[in-house]
């Protein structure tokens, strides 16, 4: 049961000029009236990782419409709205509260341009009950508590900060419902893309240049986004009402054109067009169905029993590529292991770019094919695989070329981007392109992949007790955006690096190249469900398809508190998809197969 909010305040008063260590006794609830403070986890030093406290608002309290959380789409949309307002409320007090080392520190999570389910904000879908959680650095001189400080940030900032943000009443009803209306307007959207035979939409005036290289902002005086008139679709949104924009559909897409006059600037929209995207970012209405997955070469990665024999096959040593092994692959064989393996996580739609691609993977020309013959040479080509793909196993291609124009013969649509301004060319490209010899194709299709590889528990020290869930969660935790420890009693440490990696235990796992991450609380979030699933899932005889689906029917299920071990739930989660969840397991050198 809480204590009364008064309790706490004696309590600080009665512990303020004593050692640090005394802080300790303010975990727990409290009762503000109109919310409940929780002190959760408490820093060991005013230089530690700051202390992590939660508001626990009741959904009567906080007055949110029922009809504003009923669906997931309109809930996150909803979270990730009041999460922006809090952190721009917090921000105001940061270091307002003065002492050594974080003393004064007022953070919440800071959400880029996607709009992602986050533990930072949640709201329970059945009652409305609101639950935003933050970190603040208590306060101290030295090592001596300062309590006045942190009475400053409990009892003034952090008031002002809830009262404000957090209750429907005082908020502009009519920016909330924008928020909300746009939630449906995409979700429309998503689920028109299968009628329509489409893989993605992207609407006339979409901006979608960024700022800079580390701004992922809408770039001011950019072309605005104008579709061919022969791939304009006309949607009727619920709220909007009409919208034109391009179609791509189904089947294979050559996204051609000179250099700097943007393609890879529609194919990362494309990328990132899996998320929901914040309004006034430009790419509001940039939708691609939700399991694309972007295909590059990544040397150097390892590959954990793929069957990679579709593109890999012959190997002048005997080796057998139904059940490859590498700890250090090179660009081709990598660039095949990612479309397995995007396979395997169920991906309909591939999008490649081949400035990041394996020459030889992607292509060899027909005079490469009369002088190296077929049986020669290890390597199928993915032109040679394209249309197997699309025709047998219904995935479909969005390929950016600027060099080659042999996938001209397999392309349904061609479109080139002149100056950012798409336009058709598929008639005259493929009228030019038949002017050339046509590439060979093997004889007879492949076999289908084999994705029967079920992970066994690591040997490299990744399972302790501390991830292992069905009795009480204990252990203590952690979390920064970046370079963010977290750890448990039972020797369980994630230890994040912003996108690029993170490391459970000692080892650590390389994600710079799986290019649709969004955010660095995606990335520990895949720190806990890859110790999680090491701990509780990796048996030796479930396949990796099955160890993911059980992970995602349990987050959806139970939260992602299921899958979190300690005594509270860390604000610096954020839920990756399922194909990324993939891509991680994957790249775990550790991973026992």
């Amino acid at each position: 049961m809480a204590k009364t909010a008064t309790e706490l305040q004696t309590l600080l008063r009665n512990i303020d000029h004593r050692g640090y260590p005394a802080y300790k006794d303010t975990k727990g609830s409290y009762n503000f009236g109109r919310y409940i403070l929780s002190i959760d986890h408490v820093q060991g030093d005013p230089f530690a990782s700051p202390s992590k406290v939660s508001i626990h608002i009741a959904g009567r309290e906080a007055g949110f419409p029922a009809e504003y959380y009923g669906s997931r789409e309109r809930r996150i949309a909803l979270q990730d709205y009041l999460l922006r307002l809090f952190r721009k409320e917090v921000d105001k007090y940061n270091f307002k509260a003065k002492g050594s080392g974080k003393s004064g520190l007022m953070s919440a999570s800071r959400p880029g341009q996607e709009v992602l389910e986050r533990t930072a904000c949640e709201i329970d879908a059945a009652a409305g009950d609101l639950a935003v959680r933050l970190e603040i650095g208590f306060p101290a001189n030295g090592r001596t508590i300062c309590s006045s400080e942190l009475i400053k940030i409990l009892f003034d900032f952090l008031p002002k900060c809830v009262q404000d943000v957090l209750f429907y009443k005082r908020l502009d009803s009519k920016d909330v419902e924008r928020t909300i209306f746009l939630a449906d307007d995409r979700t429309y959207i998503r689920e028109k893309l299968e009628e329509l035979g489409l893989v993605a939409f992207v609407a006339n005036g979409a901006v979608l240049p960024r700022e800079s290289g580390v701004s992922d902002k809408p770039m001011k005086e950019s072309v605005p986004f104008a579709s061919p008139e022969s791939m304009e679709v006309e949607l009727q949104l619920p709220h909007k009402g009409m919208v034109k924009g391009m179609g791509i559909r189904k089947g294979i897409t050559l996204i051609v054109g000179g250099g700097y006059h943007g393609k890879s600037t529609l194919l990362k929209a494309l990328e990132l067009g899996v998320y929901d995207h914040i309004a006034g970012d430009g790419r509001e209405y940039v939708i691609t169905v939700p399991d694309a997955v972007k295909i590059r070469a990544e040397d150097g990665r390892c590959v954990k029993k793929d069957d990679i024999s579709m593109f890999v096959n012959n190997l002048p040593n005997g080796k057998r590529t139904e059940s490859f092994y590498t700890e250090d692959a090179s660009g081709s064989t990598s660039q095949a292991a990612n479309v397995i393996e995007a396979m395997e996580g169920g991906s309909s739609l591939l999008l490649i770019d081949e400035d990041t691609c394996a020459t030889n993977f992607m292509v060899r020309d027909e005079l490469m094919q009369r002088v190296v013959h077929r049986e020669k040479e290890p390597i199928t080509p993915f032109i040679e695989r394209a249309r197997y793909l699309y025709e047998k196993r219904g995935i479909s291609c969005v390929i950016v070329a600027g060099s080659s124009g042999a996938y001209f013969h397999i392309a349904d649509q061609i479109v080139q981007m002149d100056n950012y301004v798409p336009q058709e060319i598929t008639a005259l490209a493929k009228e030019e392109a038949a002017k050339y010899p046509v590439l060979l194709l093997p004889d007879k299709d492949p076999s289908g992949p084999d994705y029967r590889r079920a992970p066994g528990m690591s040997s490299g020290g990744g399972r302790s007790a501390g991830m292992q869930h069905g009795g009480r969660r204990g252990g203590r935790g952690g979390n920064e955006r970046n370079g963010s420890d977290h750890g448990s009693d039972n020797r369980v440490k994630i230890k994040g690096m912003g996108k690029e990696s993170f490391s459970l235990n000692k080892e650590t796992v390389d994600l710079r190249y799986v290019e649709q991450i969004a955010d660095g609380e995606q990335v520990m979030t895949l720190g806990y469900l890859l110790a999680y699933a090491e701990s509780n899932l990796f048996n030796g005889r479930d396949t990796l398809q099955k160890v993911v689906d059980t992970l995602m029917d349990t987050i959806e299920k139970k939260g992602l508190a299921s899958i979190v071990p300690g005594s509270y739930l860390p604000s610096g989660l954020a839920l990756p998809r399922r194909q990324e969840i993939f891509a991680c397991f994957n790249r775990y050198r550790n991973l026992n197969l």
